[in-house]
């Protein structure tokens, strides 16, 4: 399988923007066990920036957080799902989006997925309009130049192409093993440790 023998290379070199890292059952971190991550920057260089798209904030809600950043109407004509984005800076929001709509601070990730970190997605949200297909994701995930490629060698993560099932679907608490099935790949079959041949 062509996806894990490049996620597991001792010399990652290449960009995995735009691909999801999915938490082996091995990695018990609070933070990111059985968590699917989009990558929205990456670089050997400069290391990595992800939104895990797989917790469900249950608060506050998406009305309850409009209505504190006064974006009208209330109640909303359109809401997105909101997910803890990772245990970093979690006052922030970012919007996860379909590229159908930009604006100031948008980010292209990808040809298909835009990051944006101004109120104004969120405006045109709440008005019934904006991206088709967007998630609200507060904090995120990080990691300095060479420790994800160390994560990956240390078989902590897959890393799989996304698409927008994955990224934007409700079913939430699905999302981990659907990720690990776009690989063919069975946790109950998964090992903890990478072995030598």
């Amino acid at each position: 399988m062509a996806i894990l023998d490049t996620a597991l290379d001792p010399s990652i070199t290449a960009s995995l923007t735009g691909q999801l890292l999915i938490a082996m059952p091995s990695l018990t971190d609070r933070n990111f066990a059985q968590t699917v991550i989009f990558l929205c920057a990456h670089s050997p260089d400069d290391g990595a920036m992800g939104l895990v798209v797989n917790r469900r904030l249950p608060e506050p809600g998406f009305d309850d957080l409009l209505t504190q950043l006064e974006i009208l109407p209330t109640p909303p004509r359109r809401r997105i799902a909101l997910c803890s984005g990772g245990p970093m800076d979690s006052a922030r929001g970012f919007v996860l989006h379909s590229s159908d709509w930009s604006g100031d601070g948008s980010l292209t990730v990808d040809d298909d997925i835009v990051l944006t970190a101004s109120l104004d997605v969120l405006r045109e949200i709440a008005d019934g309009s904006g991206p088709r297909q967007a998630l609200l994701a507060l904090g995120h995930a990080t990691w300095g130049p060479g420790q994800l490629e160390s994560e990956i060698r240390q078989n902590a993560w897959l890393s799989a192409p996304a698409n927008e099932a994955i990224l934007f679907g409700a079913d939430h608490d699905r999302k981990w093993r659907r990720a690990l099935a776009v690989l063919g790949v069975d946790p109950l079959r998964l090992v903890g440790e990478a072995g030598n041949a």
